[in-house]
């Protein structure tokens, strides 16, 4: 494994949890009836997921061209982080839309 593929892998797992952080921030901030802040750090996470999604394309690009990748602990680490984080994110997104619905239910209820 290259130096640089090491970097790009350590940035996934930087960057996902990072984002996976943010979502939880979102959530408890719906959980407080905050949900611009709320809306604010899905919105982060969803920018540093794209940093993720770059990179990861990347490495599957090189791959697809010829360039083997060396399948490394780290590597499995990074995937799971990333994926974990990919349904956190839309877990917490269908949690947020709940705690709306319940701290402000639609008029005529």
């Amino acid at each position: 494994m290259t130096l640089e593929t090491e970097q790009y892998i350590c940035t996934i797992i930087s960057c996902a949890g990072e984002a996976r952080s943010l979502c939880f921030e979102a959530l408890q901030a719906a959980k407080k009836g905050d949900f611009d802040k709320s809306e604010e750090c899905m919105k982060k996470a969803q920018e540093t997921l794209l940093q993720t999604h770059h990179i990861h394309s990347d490495i599957i690009q090189q791959e697809a061209s010829g360039e083997k990748q060396e399948v490394s602990l780290l590597l499995v680490h990074a995937e799971d982080h990333l994926m974990n984080t990919l349904l956190t994110k839309d877990l917490i997104k269908e949690m947020i839309e709940m705690v709306k619905m319940i701290q402000q239910p639609t008029k005529g209820e």
